[in-house]
């Protein structure tokens, strides 16, 4: 389970990572199973843990009054899953994650990390392109949100995360892009067209 870690690691780091660093990252990040439907964080906890996802999809959503989900994010392997936020402010999460299928994780507390980066370099540089890359991400879909009719919000989604296309439903995608299912479908229907 670890080397799937251990190799995303490295493919985001320069430096190599040592045996003994390996030894560190195996003896800190603990194998985590979810059923399908299992939550890894709920609505007003305090997320305690980061899941780097070895097998598996989740998705992390807030849910309104009227009871409608909207989904923040999708995850599948080598994601991470957990709600910055609240890790780090120490806060009450506005979110719930959950297994979208029997998923399997490695996960780890922040101060955990935090010890690790201080003894891991190659750890501190995969973060920070980590984060580099989504705030990024980040800023692209909030421009696309707001400047981007649906059927260009739905092109850019499938350009760039074909894979969440064959593991999510519908409704799941129309709600992380901010449209209808109904909407979803049409746009879909005259693709293939």
């Amino acid at each position: 389970m670890h080397e799937k870690l251990i190799a995303y690691i490295s493919q985001y780091a320069s430096l190599p990572l040592t045996s003994e660093e390996q030894a560190l990252i195996v003896a800190t990040f603990q194998p985590k199973k979810l059923r399908k439907k299992q939550y890894f964080l709920q609505e007003g906890d305090v997320c305690k843990y980061a899941g780097f996802i070895v097998k598996g999809a989740m998705r992390q959503y807030s849910v309104d009054d009227k009871g409608t989900e909207y989904i923040v994010h999708l995850f599948i392997e080598n994601y991470w899953a957990n709600d910055r936020e609240s890790s780090t402010m120490l806060t009450p999460s506005k979110y719930n994650i959950d297994a979208w299928e029997n998923t399997e994780l490695l996960i780890i507390t922040r101060a955990e990390m935090l010890d690790l980066m201080d003894k891991i370099p190659a750890l501190v540089q995969m973060i920070r392109l980590m984060d580099e890359r989504n705030a990024i991400a980040n800023q692209r879909r909030l421009s696309s949100t707001i400047s981007n009719a649906a059927e260009k919000r739905y092109e850019e989604f499938a350009t760039h995360h074909p894979q969440f296309i064959q593991r999510f439903p519908q409704h799941l995608i129309a709600s992380y892009l901010g449209i209808t299912k109904e909407t979803l479908s049409r746009i879909r229907k005259q693709g293939t067209k």
